[in-house]
């Protein structure tokens, strides 16, 4: 009965919502890709709210019911039928009625089966459609037959596009710019590669006073123009990546390049995604609790090995879910890697035990690695063993919480709400 009253809701919240682009006709910048699309997202926001009026998806509301929410305006209402009718009556009204609405909306498209995509992008048509970057084993994929079924379904999106409109493109990606032969719409690029138009270079970890990371740099290179670029409150490539295409598509829509690199530097990384967080005992903590995939996991163990430190370098790491038959292998690739780039190596999770298998097998002492079936039994522990400049990298999917490790060790826990992943009511009473 459940599934069917969401069946009913999603129709008639997908009807609504493709009544309002119809009456109101908003330009769309669509977002997709297997990672770095929240980010991506948010950053292209930071720059174009400052000039336009626009409307962002809510976190990584991008499914079939999270997009039909933010193109109505409404909340996810969760399991309150309420609230559901609420937004229905609200979506009805926008409508019914002329109401102010915003003249671009920025979409993250996602995909959690076969088929997702593909019905999203028969009425959702971009003028701009961003692709980030695909994995060879990406979230989600133990519902699709390969990787390649998922690539595809994501780039419904892309055929989706405007004639008139652009694809905006990740260079360093052979099948991201493989696509800009299945459109006739003009593509742009960037990316670290030389191809790229609009590339970024030199990135260097910012460090504060007490010598523990507080940023990332780089420098925005365009025709021969060279800007700094400082984001603050965040670590790796794929923030730069993702500062990379708001900066691309900001160009493109005539945005001023010294406000927008302003505004990157104001601009609040979204919480989960290797946000940097102060820790107890003078320590840092890099937070990427959001999700995990093989290719995220591999990025932030990378992270962590190149930061400059006096203390030691800890990851814990809970499982990758959602990766069908690679889930074994994967998880053993990740402990290899984790044993070459730490200290100490905390394994969350029934999976995790390939995690500590392929870290023993890379010559990591067992002294060094210790196994955890909940991540705040793992928070507690750390919290004891923790001594200043020790910088500690927190990672896993989205069921296992990970969050609870960060909030046992943040040195002001009582900023959780604000700094931390699912602090919504409804994740927080869950056990």
């Amino acid at each position: 009965m459940k599934s069917f009253l969401r069946h009913i809701i999603i129709i008639i919240l997908e009807m609504e919502a493709k009544l309002v682009l119809r009456k109101y006709k908003p330009k769309i910048i669509a977002v997709t890709g297997s990672v770095g699309k929240t980010s991506t997202k948010d950053a292209i926001f930071a720059i174009a709210e400052q000039m336009l009026i626009v409307r962002k998806n809510i976190k990584s509301f991008n499914s079939e019911i999270g997009i039909p929410l933010t193109i109505l305006g409404c909340d996810n209402a969760w399991s309150n039928p309420f609230a559901w009718l609420s937004n229905i009556f609200s979506g009805f009204a926008l409508v019914a009625l002329r109401e102010h609405y915003p003249k671009w909306l920025i979409l993250e498209i996602g995909a959690r089966k076969p088929g997702d995509i593909k019905r999203i992008s028969s009425w959702v048509i971009p003028d701009i459609a961003v692709v980030t970057r695909f994995s060879d084993v990406p979230s989600h994929i133990e519902f699709f037959k390969s990787a390649e079924d998922l690539f595809e379904d994501k780039t419904e999106i892309v055929k989706a596009l405007k004639t008139t409109g652009v694809l905006v493109l990740n260079a360093d990606d052979e099948r991201v710019l493989a696509l800009r032969g299945k459109i006739k719409a003009r593509s742009i690029t960037f990316g670290f590669s030389e191809e790229a138009m609009f590339r970024a270079s030199n990135v260097q970890i910012v460090y504060g006073d007490d010598d523990l990371p507080i940023g990332t740099t780089f420098k925005f290179e365009y025709q021969d123009n060279t800007f700094p670029v400082v984001l603050y409150g965040v670590l790796g490539t794929q923030a730069v990546y993702s500062a990379l295409a708001a900066l691309t598509v900001g160009i493109f829509l005539k945005i001023n390049i010294v406000d927008m690199i302003e505004f990157l530097a104001r601009h609040k990384s979204p919480p989960g995604r290797m946000m940097v967080i102060q820790g107890i005992k003078d320590t840092m903590i890099i937070d990427d609790t959001y999700n995990s995939s093989p290719v995220a996991a591999h990025a932030a163990l990378e992270v962590l090995s190149t930061i400059t430190t006096k203390g030691k370098k800890i990851a814990v790491l809970g499982d990758m879910l959602e990766l069908g038959k690679f889930t074994a292998e994967e998880h053993k690739k990740l402990g290899a890697l984790a044993g070459k780039q730490t200290d100490i190596l905390f394994a969350v999770g029934l999976r995790a035990k390939h995690i500590v298998e392929g870290a023993l097998g890379s010559g990591m002492s067992e002294k060094k690695i210790l196994e955890f079936t909940d991540a705040r039994t793992a928070g507690k522990y750390l919290e004891g063993m923790l001594s200043a400049g020790d910088v500690v990298l927190v990672k896993g999917s989205q069921s296992m919480r990970m969050e609870r490790a960060v909030e046992e060790v943040m040195a002001h826990p009582e900023d959780a709400p604000d700094l931390l992943v699912r602090q919504e009511e409804e994740w927080l009473s869950q056990r």
